[in-house]
């Protein structure tokens, strides 16, 4: 896998794009925060389905998502997991082939997205414990982490979704643990702001 860009997530963002953000009205703030050029890691919390699609439509960059293999699965849905370039994780047991490729993404410049809480936040829970995926990936290969925090509903003209990137960081120099516990608190950082300037 390569970091080009599939035809069908450049149509999908040019036709559902505009649809997407004048339906939701989601207040995208930081997005200059996520780099033109260069391996990254886009990584937050994750609360719905459509998530993604916040960032899909906050850069002109291809974002290749780690989606869970069950959607592969689905043939109702399946084609446009995989049209799109999104990676299929294996949830229930330790997924090899995905890692590799999201490696071969960002070896190549290319750009991965990556919920560390493993799955919707469906608890009372602010925010779910991070799994290492994401850091471990990161420092692999160097690949700059970009964090975002996601707040609000998803309702017609949404008067409080938020997204909200922070400044982008290394973490080739922190341990796997430090790393972590510095994009889960960056994250939660970003969600505290968007609440407190709701």
């Amino acid at each position: 896998m390569t970091s080009k860009v599939p035809f069908l997530y450049r149509l999908g963002r040019f036709i559902l794009g505009p649809i997407f953000k004048w339906y939701y009205h989601p207040t995208i703030i930081g997005k200059e925060n996520i780099p033109k050029e260069g391996p990254i890691i886009i990584a937050g919390n994750h609360k719905h389905l459509y998530d993604q699609c916040l960032t899909i439509v906050a850069t002109k960059r291809g974002i290749h998502y780690m989606a869970k293999k069950e959607y592969f699965d689905d043939k109702k849905v399946s084609w446009f997991f995989k049209g799109t370039g999104c990676i299929s994780v294996d949830r229930k047991h330790k997924d090899d082939q995905a890692t590799s490729l999201a490696l071969s993404v960002l070896n190549d410049g290319g750009a991965i997205g990556i919920f560390p809480e493993g799955t919707r936040n469906k608890t009372e829970a602010f925010l779910l414990p991070f799994k290492y995926g994401a850091v471990s990936m990161a420092k692999k290969t160097d690949a700059t982490m970009v964090p975002f925090g996601i707040t609000g509903d998803y309702k017609f003209r949404s008067k409080n979704l938020v997204i909200r990137y922070g400044k982008p960081f290394k973490v080739s120099k922190l341990s796997l643990k430090g790393a972590n516990d510095k994009l889960y608190h960056e994250v939660k950082k970003l969600m505290h702001k968007n609440i407190r300037n709701g």
